[in-house]
């Protein structure tokens, strides 16, 4: 089901998710700036240093992501090294080290189509393991086709229902907001290039999706 959505007011909610993931760290930035501006002891001003230096890197991280995710990866040319990939997604996770990352994903170079689906998923799918757990990343290319699974175990495993919705195909015109934007790309992305998209059942233990995608 393709949802009729204005292009800019899809922009829009895009950017007020990105914007909403990069606040904390950026806040935290000038936080750490204030303090240090204030602060004579040393040990604080090494504290304050450490608060910088870790806000700074997430931030980083957080960008380098957003930039395969979202933006246009590597350039104008058609395929990206799925090392970038991984070393956004490590990035991602790695300041709370609540989620690990197994990553499977064997190929030289991979699509910008499936690149952004992987991503995507892999954060959809991190973000519900909401008490940490393991995060497994696979892809692979096939004649025709290139097939991505995401999985994702944890202690506790929490879906938004929008955002299953928004994969299915099945949210409403108006359910799409900047928490779901991702999502929804996720599935323009796949079945406009004539895909599929399969999820695991609602309240399985385990979260599964897959994507198949032609060319």
């Amino acid at each position: 089901m393709t949802h009729p959505i204005d292009s800019i007011e899809f922009a829009s909610l895009l950017c007020s998710r990105l914007c909403h993931d990069l606040l904390s760290p950026v806040g935290a930035l000038n936080n750490g700036l204030e303090l240090m501006a204030d602060e004579t002891d040393p040990d604080m001003r090494q504290r304050c240093l450490d608060l910088l230096a870790d806000s700074a890197r997430t931030s980083a991280n957080k960008l380098k992501y957003f930039r395969l995710a979202f933006g246009s990866a590597g350039g104008f040319g058609d395929a990206v090294p799925p090392h970038e990939a991984r070393v956004a997604i490590e990035g991602m996770f790695a300041g709370t080290g609540r989620v690990k990352v197994g990553w499977m994903v064997e190929e030289q170079m991979l699509g910008k189509l499936p690149v952004k689906v992987l991503l995507n998923l892999a954060l959809i799918v991190g973000d519900a393991l909401v008490r940490g757990g393991q995060l497994d990343i696979g892809a692979e290319k096939r004649p025709g086709v290139t097939e991505i699974v995401v999985r994702g175990e944890g202690p506790k495993v929490v879906l938004d229902p929008d955002l299953r919705a928004a994969l299915a195909g099945t949210l409403p015109p108006e359910g799409l907001a900047s928490r779901t934007a991702a999502a929804w790309m996720v599935r323009q992305l796949v079945t406009g290039a004539g895909g599929e998209i399969a999820l695991s059942p609602a309240g399985d233990p385990v979260l599964l999706f897959g994507a198949s995608i032609p060319g």
